[in-house]
């Protein structure tokens, strides 16, 4: 077992040493694993440190005795420490006395283990609280504070705890300093591979920490000499590992780089002010750019156990709201470097989604790119539907594109379409959503500051966003489309965008197609100036690109923008510069639709009185889409239209036979658009 280690505080009168001491020990009693020397002095009783008070003579005769482990003298008293202290030492507890700077290279010579810990304060500090006492004269008060005092050896192991702030944060740093060098454990690799995590294992029995106290900690910085990693912690049953032994996993021990059996320090990662803010956010409080931005740290980097995370998580969704989004956003904005583009317009354009066939951002970047404007567009695959903006790109080019290749495109073709999976992810995000999604817990606030701080972190300047409303779409009215409209138009302020939120209609599906190839189908006939070009997503895509090319002030309006914008899809060259964008990101043969297919057809005369696009992007999902680019619907009526009996609806199209099936038969159960058959009736 290892000996108890002696911390021998340190510091000028003032600093308040007693003080730290006394509230460090209230917070470590019951670890079991600290014990307070209890000092001799030559000095009555009274106010301040709890001592044994003794005369001179009384002193001399314990010395001759031998009951002391260490003396010395300072300011006309005499001091001793009681050499009960071994006893605790040796029992592997660990000592804690105050002491005196100038008889370190003595009491150093008497100990193996030994830190000194000196407490310091500013010295503006030191004289208010000397001055406060009352107990010297201004030119005493300078004296004391201008008297030197001689270096320590380098063979000292020395620990600086500044005490400048409230009783709580200083006696906060003295526990983190006595933790973090009174939990050594020798180190020892054991044959268990973590994969690319690392994880420490504590023996349940351990003599140096609690170990129960550290199993729902999150995890823990291990520190030896020269080296440090961070690992997970699991609790090992008696046996395995010796009492003052620390396991790690093949993984922790080579990232560690250390010899087996060498002396390591393990400290819970939270820092005590971090967990200070935490607590005052689950207690309610509201919380600011730099709070948030070192809480967020902490959690991404695991420092915090899920209960404890999941317990802030909810409650800052729960309460996000205006007056602290854009400190929510700012701090998010930490977590990346932005990318400097060197324009100084940078446009993006977001959509909240889940419109089936929404693919207009296919047809506007081409469009500002060719009108010159930059446009470093990141979008997202499918997570639920059918397709989203880089599954239809990558019918037809590469979207995996790396930091350097998107920029490279840019700078050449002065757009891109390229997935955001490798360029704009958010670990934080992750975090948030493993916990939030299964509580069922959201905040537009918080999806506001994730979206906008992205943009942030990409470089854009100006931002529009595609905000559909509709009964089955995110937002359900036109009026809760505006409220979101303005938080977006107001945290982008806060981040220095400017940033227009235009509510559009959700209420149906864009375009004709359902799934990767076949919306690609409708995006090209669009820039094509097919004459069966889908309207809808023709104009759609016209009334955005009009918005972003109005942040020209060369063109200065949307109605010039709309104009500018129809010019350049007529003439061809949007055409020409999506093609140059395919090329640039990496051309490849392009996806067709499947070769298996079957037609849903009307049952009777009717009007088409409903199209439910998210049922029948259910009926492509189960097709094969996204992941079958060829996979998908194929809409064939609009809403409003009169079909006859046997008229087509819409075809299904697959590529594997099981997932043919399984969407005809899903189709057959719900057809996913709605007939008006007593019309039909009547008309006949």
């Amino acid at each position: 077992m290892q000996a108890g280690i002696l911390f021998y505080i340190v510091g000028a009168s003032g600093v308040g040493k007693d003080t730290l001491v006394t509230e460090a020990m209230r917070q470590l009693r019951g670890t079991h694993r600290y014990v307070q020397a209890r000092r001799v002095i030559t000095r009555p009783a009274g106010n301040g440190e709890d001592h044994e008070p003794v005369d001179d003579a009384e002193f001399d005769a314990r010395i001759s005795k031998g009951a002391f482990l260490h003396t010395w003298a300072a300011h006309g008293l005499r001091y001793g420490l009681p050499l009960s202290i071994a006893d605790d030492l040796r029992a592997g507890r660990n000592v804690i006395a105050n002491g005196s700077r100038a008889a370190i290279p003595e009491v150093s010579e008497d100990l193996g283990r030994l830190v000194v810990i000196e407490i310091t304060a500013p010295r503006e500090v030191l004289r208010e609280r000397i001055t406060s006492r009352g107990r010297e004269t201004a030119v005493e008060v300078e004296e004391r504070l201008t008297r030197a005092v001689p270096p320590l050896s380098d063979n000292v192991e020395r620990v600086l705890v500044v005490n400048d702030s409230t009783v709580e944060e200083g006696a906060g740093r003295l526990v983190s300093a006595l933790e973090l060098h009174a939990s050594r454990f020798a180190i020892r690799k054991l044959p268990i591979s973590s994969a690319s995590g690392h994880i420490a294992y504590l023996p349940e029995d351990s003599r140096i920490v609690e170990a129960k106290a550290y199993a729902d900690v999150g995890r823990i910085d291990i520190a030896g000499t020269g080296a440090s990693v961070r690992a997970a912690v699991n609790i090992v049953g008696p046996g395995l590992l010796s009492q003052d032994e620390l396991g790690l996993s093949r993984e922790a021990f080579e990232a560690l780089g250390l010899r087996e059996g060498a002396l390591v320090s393990i400290q819970r990662t939270p820092s005590p002010s971090s967990r200070r803010l935490l607590q005052r956010k689950i207690a309610g409080e509201r919380l600011g750019e730099q709070e948030y931005g070192i809480l967020f740290r902490d959690i991404v980097d695991g420092c915090y156990p899920e209960s404890e995370t999941a317990a802030f998580l909810v409650k800052m969704l729960q309460t996000l709201d205006e007056a602290e989004v854009v400190s929510v956003a700012k701090a998010r904005c930490q977590f990346m470097q932005r990318i400097d583009w060197g324009d100084s317009i940078v446009v993006d354009k977001h959509s909240l989604g889940g419109i089936p066939g929404s693919r207009i951002t296919l047809i506007v970047v081409p469009i500002v790119a060719a009108h010159g404007l930059l446009m470093p567009k990141t979008s997202s695959r499918a997570i639920t539907s059918a397709s989203g903006t880089a599954d239809v790109m990558e019918a037809i080019c590469r979207i995996d594109l790396n930091a350097a290749e998107v920029y490279r495109v840019v700078k050449d073709v002065r757009g891109c379409i390229a997935w955001n999976g490798r360029l704009n992810h958010s670990v934080l995000d992750d975090v948030v959503n493993s916990i939030a999604r299964p509580l069922d817990v959201n905040n537009n606030y918080w999806s506001v500051a994730s979206i906008l701080s992205k943009k942030w972190t990409a470089g854009s300047t100006h931002v529009v966003v595609d905000m559909p409303y509709g009964p089955r779409a995110k937002l359900k009215s036109l009026q809760e489309a505006n409220e979101l409209g303005r938080v977006f138009e107001f945290v982008g302020s806060g981040l220095g965008l400017t940033v227009r939120a235009k509510a559009t209609d959700g209420s149906r599906p864009i375009g004709r197609g359902i799934g990767p190839a076949l919306e690609f189908r409708d995006v090209c006939m669009v820039l094509d100036n097919h004459p069966d070009a889908v309207p809808d997503l023709r104009e759609k895509a016209l009334v955005f690109a009009a918005e972003i090319l109005s942040f020209d002030p060369a063109i200065g309006s949307v109605e010039k923008g709309r104009a500018v914008a129809e010019k350049l899809l007529i003439s061809g060259a949007a055409r020409a510069r999506f093609d140059a964008i395919v090329d640039a990101q990496g051309r490849v043969p392009k996806a067709e639709q499947g070769p298996l297919h079957h037609t849903v057809h009307a049952p009777f005369r009717a009007r088409v009185l409903d199209i439910d696009g998210w049922h029948l992007a259910g009926v492509a999902r189960r097709a094969g889409a996204p992941f079958d680019k060829g996979a998908g619907i194929d809409l064939l009526v609009r809403v409003g239209d009169e079909v006859l009996p046997g008229a087509p609806l819409y075809t299904i199209y697959a590529s594997a036979a099981g997932d043919f099936e399984a969407a005809v038969t899903m189709s057959g159960l719900d057809m996913g658009i709605t007939l008006n058959q007593k019309t039909a009736v009547a008309s006949a």
